[in-house]
């Protein structure tokens, strides 16, 4: 059937500029770690087709594509062929500041057909802190450069360039997604010369439609009724809650967010397209099925989040930190809830990015490093959990050593897992990892990260999994840091992170 041809075509276009974003960007943070992710839209900004990429970035396409489109057309802006538009605003693309969005037209017949999108975490835009993720911020304005939905001129460029700590890795990188699209509106346009546009776009909805259907069918054995559950997020001095009711119903999930703690002038507030994201990803999971995720999937999900809440903030509260920590507690909070029912769905894992920022002046020039490490998966019915691994969330690699010591001022001095961080169980949760490193030049230093107080918790009986923690070893004395600070390092000041290992799952 040409529907599933085309649809496979496409999302191996959205795949395909993935690799073309991976081996063109300089940053290590992009070119190692993969901190991006591509998507095809139809001319209506539904996600006809995601590569599998970054969570975080793939559900707030759904959001962030509508956004940006009704913005263009309450603006009067129109793209042109071989234009593009960029932005990373939060309130409208839909995850923080470091995350640069691009979205460009592919024209058919001198008609708009579609539209081709790309985001990639830009390791600093600016703001007081070297990586842009301020733990002390109180605004959106203290996170970085708000780069409003613009035209990618080259005038453009070079005025968001001019206001990044390290231009040139930006440029690279910033060049690197606009080829990316490039790339996939070359693919795009192959297409179209193999099939009708009206072919094409007959596929895109019976493709969407299918993706619905198998969503609600996979679900049709799932007990309908509604499951309660809560975890919590850390101020340095204090506890932020989540509250959620999930209902199952004949037509799919209403995740309802009310009780959710308020926003707050902290950088954990999370706009509304990760709130999506992280709940999307944690149905997506628990639906263990070969299923296209796209606008179908996507169309199950009612999500109710109170407005002015941590999960639905109002422009200006900053949200650097709920892009990559509330994020990971969102998704803990609706695991939590579908376990009720499915047994299938692990304990808690580490339930941090652990976000290290670390940069100053090295040879005359400004240098930027941007790293999430990742900690132990949690157990499962059927298996103990992974060990060093990044999860939920998160879906990067690790930046090697090599390359890291390479290109910064840095020696890393250990990198292990955590031994004994997991909690017990019939099914053990998987271990932290431990990475540790000294500065061989003066750093200013900066974190972001959670479970340092509250464990991540088990399941059916199982114990849950050591907090986290992180020293900082200067002029031989050891001090133990807190989950969100900055710091500044001198000359060969040690920095060690311990990252939390994954909830038990059941009685021994």
């Amino acid at each position: 059937m040409n529907w599933e041809i085309i649809g496979k075509a496409t999302q191996f276009i959205a795949e395909e500029m993935g690799v073309s974003l991976k081996r063109s960007a300089l940053s290590p943070n992009i070119r190692e770690r993969m901190d991006h992710s591509c998507a095809v839209l139809d001319k209506n900004g539904r996600i006809v087709a995601q590569a599998e990429h970054i969570p975080v970035h793939l559900g707030s396409f759904k959001v962030g594509a509508k956004n940006i489109i009704d913005y263009m057309n309450q603006n009067g802006i129109i793209l042109g062929e071989n234009e593009m538009l960029v932005t990373n605003d939060p309130y409208i693309s839909g995850t923080h500041l470091n995350d640069v969005t691009f979205i460009a037209p592919v024209y058919y017949r001198n008609e708009l057909f579609c539209y081709v999108i790309n985001k990639a975490h830009n390791v600093d835009v600016g703001g007081p802190v070297f990586g842009s993720l301020n733990p002390e911020a109180i605004n959106l304005y203290q996170e970085g450069t708000i780069i409003p939905p613009v035209k990618a001129s080259s005038d453009v460029i070079k005025f968001i360039l001019s206001n990044f700590k390290d231009p040139d890795t930006a440029a690279g990188d910033l060049n690197a997604q606009m080829a990316a699209n490039r790339m996939g509106i070359k693919r795009i346009k192959e297409l179209l010369d193999r099939y009708s546009g009206d072919d094409i776009n007959a596929s895109w909805n019976t493709l969407i439609d299918h993706s619905r259907e198998l969503s609600l069918h996979a679900m049709a054995e799932w007990p309908q009724g509604t499951y309660e559950s809560e975890d919590f997020l850390e101020k340095n001095d204090g506890l932020i809650k989540l509250k959620l009711k999930l209902s199952v119903t004949k037509n799919g999930i209403i995740a309802d967010f009310s009780g959710t703690d308020n926003q707050i002038n902290y950088p954990l507030n999370a706009v509304l397209g990760v709130t999506f994201s992280s709940a999307s990803f944690s149905i997506r999971s628990a639906i263990n099925q070969d299923i296209p995720t796209n606008d179908g999937f996507y169309s199950i999900i009612d999500l109710k989040v109170p407005e002015k809440s941590l999960l639905n903030p109002e422009k200006p509260h900053p949200v650097s930190g709920g892009n990559v920590e509330t994020t990971q507690r969102v998704a803990d909070t609706v695991l939590l809830a579908l376990s009720k029912f499915l047994k299938e769905i692990p304990a808690a894992s580490s339930g941090t990015m652990m976000n290290i920022m670390l940069g100053g002046e090295n040879n005359g020039k400004y240098w930027s490093y941007y790293e999430t490490i990742g900690g132990g998966n949690g157990g499962r019915y059927n298996s103990n959990g992974e060990s060093g691994v990044h999860s939920n969330m998160t879906n990067t690699l690790n930046t090697p050593i090599e390359i890291a010591e390479k290109e910064y001022p840095m020696f890393f001095t250990a990198y292990k897992l955590r031994r004994g961080s997991g909690g017990n169980g019939l099914h053990k949760g998987g271990e932290g990892i431990i990475r540790s490193f000294y500065v061989t030049n003066q750093t200013y230093m900066s974190v972001i990260a959670d479970r340092f107080m509250v464990k991540p918790w088990g399941i059916h009986g199982g114990s849950p999994g050591k907090t986290g923690s992180l020293y900082i070893i200067s002029s031989g004395r050891k001090k133990r840091m807190p989950a969100k600070f900055s710091s500044e390092l001198n000359k060969n000041d040690e920095v060690i992170i311990e990252t939390p290992g994954g909830g038990g799952y059941g009685k021994i």
